[in-house]
């Protein structure tokens, strides 16, 4: 299965770090974000991935095509033209970076990216900005489970974002204004039908709008549950946090070795 990663918008409320590199490129640690959640992926086992990328994407782009040169100490002698790598951490996977555009919204960010697809197997989707500490091989297996279209981790969420109510296994409404503190988000880390691309129509389309709402509508999406670690960064001081927890050996999202 195919890991789709949105990569491509401006992260205007983190302009501290996006002004010279796409948000997905701002360094936990001392590795991108991005970096951190194909790892988590790659636990699982799941290390094919399409980069939507757009804003600054030829930064992304430098940054796999020279991913080895990033993560090693070398020597280079300049009289035979060569490079020697030292202790080289390589990463056993394959990265398709499209571009998605500049101005293009998330859900024409994917439909773009359908060539790139397997037509009769679902793919994972998630943004390039946030981490957990998900079971992803649990949530492909309750998707592969419930036989619906999609399927949406649900996290329990701070009180500043909207919600979604839940019937059962399936998402019932989104509801912008939380009445209730035990109500969920959509904490992104998808699993999606190819079928689901057709509810988009086109660059203008926002994935959190008209497909997930009809997704919704028709009983279609599904709702995994996680309890866990969560978190976006989406502002200075959510960077900061993480990079706290990860500076200090805290990082829940840290699964692998």
């Amino acid at each position: 299965m195919k890991v789709v990663i949105l990569a491509g918008g401006r992260g205007s409320r983190l302009s501290e770090e996006t002004t010279l590199r796409p948000k997905p490129l701002v360094e936990i640690g001392d590795k991108p974000i991005l970096w951190h959640i194909m790892s988590i992926y790659a636990h699982f086992g799941f290390d094919d991935f399409v980069v939507c990328a757009g804003y600054k994407g030829y930064q992304i782009k430098e940054y796999f095509a020279n991913l080895v040169l990033h993560h090693s100490d070398i020597t280079v002698d300049l009289g035979a033209n060569t490079i020697r790598y030292h202790q080289s951490s390589r990463p056993n996977w394959k990265v398709t970076i499209v571009d998605t555009g500049l101005d293009t919204l998330t859900g024409g960010r994917l439909k773009r990216i359908a060539p790139f697809l397997a037509p009769d197997e679902p793919f994972l989707m998630t943004y390039g900005d946030g981490v957990a500490d998900i079971d992803v091989a649990a949530e492909v297996a309750f998707h592969r489970a419930h036989g619906l279209k999609a399927t949406m981790c649900a996290i329990a969420p701070p009180g500043r974002f909207g919600t979604v109510e839940i019937e059962g296994n399936r998402v019932a409404a989104f509801v912008e204004k939380p009445t209730a503190n035990r109500q969920r988000i959509n904490g992104g880390f998808f699993v999606l039908e190819p079928s689901v691309l057709e509810l988009i129509d086109g660059d203008g389309t926002s994935f959190e709008g008209p497909p997930l709402e009809k997704l919704t509508a028709e009983g279609q999406l599904a709702a995994f549950r996680h309890d866990g670690f969560w978190q976006p960064m989406d502002t200075l001081r959510e960077r900061d946090q993480l990079e706290e927890l990860w500076r200090t050996g805290r990082a829940p999202w840290k699964l692998w070795p």
